[in-house]
């Protein structure tokens, strides 16, 4: 009898594909990772994992790969990582129907993938989103600009990891942003299209969703602007009865009007004057360190559960405690050579502390980008309640030290 696996389409650097690979073994299932170079990923040797090279941006290539591997295994399910996203995720949705297996549908996906697109589709339900234009060259986002009223935001229409997002709040910031992403310095995933929006200010919150269930809702913290790098995590949010009621109707009101009805969705927040406005939809699983956070906060494993969906069982999204799990990213103050990094196995044994992970080892180049690339790690800690988390992060924060040796000017 053939041995049951699922395929995994590999797209992410923060860790989470380990966890779909281990979530998976658990279920007794043989994980099977496609990438287009398998070389960049530690865990696949660390886990003895099956892994294959193939251009996971060509569906014919990886429709003739599954069904090679179909003569071999008998392929249960097929799923991708979260981070870079939708890209992946598309694809996914693709080969589950191409195979008749169990995925979102594809055209779901697809439209959630353009900003523009969705934000009309969230704004047409009457779903509160911030004021939008649509801009293809500088004299576009300029007068979208003075339409909207800066400050503003400037993004690419589509991309993710807030990579190529920044927050303009003059003229000549709305210049320099739009001259960097017109110029050629930007690389677009597609023509260049720019969404210009109304800054929506408030606290940000997201919320996890499997199916139709909002599981948890978190919020987070951002560094300074006018960028958007993560700074904190927490979860669960500190939320009123009624935040949670309405953040919940209106992550209802967004999969209704995008057809989302299937797996995993993340959507973020800011709670503004006018009470929940949605910045984005995400149709996929939120990545590292969100599902770690919530297993910890409430005892639900969306990644194990996300497996369960795409193999055809039933999932069980039951909470089996209550904690508040907090992530602190740890984020370089300047460019240059990591030389060094010091107390992670201090910080790690700190009482309460449950993850310490770098996402790059040094000696490494380092050059912020102003975006999700800019973290090189994360600490994560669980306790009974918030303040007790906070204090325990703060210590284990404090241990952790590193030395970045500035790039050499041209004089030098």
């Amino acid at each position: 009898m053939p041995k049951k696996a699922v395929i995994l389409l590999e797209g992410t650097k923060m860790g989470t594909g380990q966890l779909y690979v281990q979530a998976a073994k658990c279920l007794g299932l043989h994980p099977i990772v496609l990438s287009a170079d398998p070389a960049r990923y530690n865990y696949l040797a660390t886990e003895n994992t099956e892994a294959i090279r193939v251009d996971t941006d060509d569906l014919d290539a990886l429709i003739r790969e599954c069904s090679r591997l179909r003569e071999t295994y008998d392929i249960v399910g097929i799923t991708g990582f979260p981070v870079p996203g939708e890209a992946v995720y598309a694809t996914v949705a693709k080969l589950c129907r191409h195979f008749g297996l169990p995925g979102p549908n594809p055209a779901s996906i697809d439209q959630c993938c353009d900003k523009f697109n969705q934000r009309q589709l969230l704004a047409e339900a009457g779903v509160p989103v911030p004021a939008y234009r649509l801009a293809a060259n500088a004299t576009e986002v300029e007068s979208a600009a003075a339409e909207i009223g800066l400050p503003v935001i400037l993004k690419p229409a589509v991309g993710n990891g807030s990579t190529g997002v920044r927050l303009c709040r003059d003229a000549g910031e709305l210049a320099e942003h739009t001259t960097y992403l017109l110029g050629g310095k930007y690389i677009w995933q597609t023509s260049p299209r720019i969404l210009v929006e109304e800054f929506a200010q408030g606290p940000y919150f997201t919320a996890d969703i499997m199916g139709n269930e909002v599981v948890a809702v978190g919020a987070a913290t951002f560094g300074p602007p006018p960028h958007f790098v993560y700074d904190e995590y927490i979860y669960p949010a500190s939320l009123t009865d009624d935040q949670r009621t309405r953040i919940v109707d209106v992550s209802l009101s967004c999969l209704r009007a995008l057809d989302l009805n299937w797996g995993p969705t993340n959507i973020e927040f800011r709670w503004t004057e006018r009470g929940p406005v949605v910045i984005e939809v995400n149709p996929r699983l939120a990545g590292s360190p969100d599902p770690q956070l919530i297993q910890l906060a409430c005892g639900v494993d969306l990644v194990t559960e996300h497996i369960k969906l795409v193999v055809g069982d039933e999932c069980d999204l039951r909470k089996r405690h209550s904690q508040t799990a907090s992530a602190r990213f740890l984020v370089p103050d300047r460019d240059g050579t990591l030389d060094w990094i010091d107390g992670a196995d201090q910080a790690a044994d700190v009482p309460g502390v449950a993850e310490v992970t770098w996402y790059i080892k040094p000696p490494r180049p380092v050059i912020r980008k102003g975006d999700s690339r800019d973290c090189i790690g994360h600490v994560i800690a669980a306790s009974p309640n918030h303040q007790q988390t906070e204090v325990i992060l703060q210590l284990a924060v404090d241990l952790i030290r590193w030395s970045i040796t500035p790039f050499a000017t041209h004089d030098e």
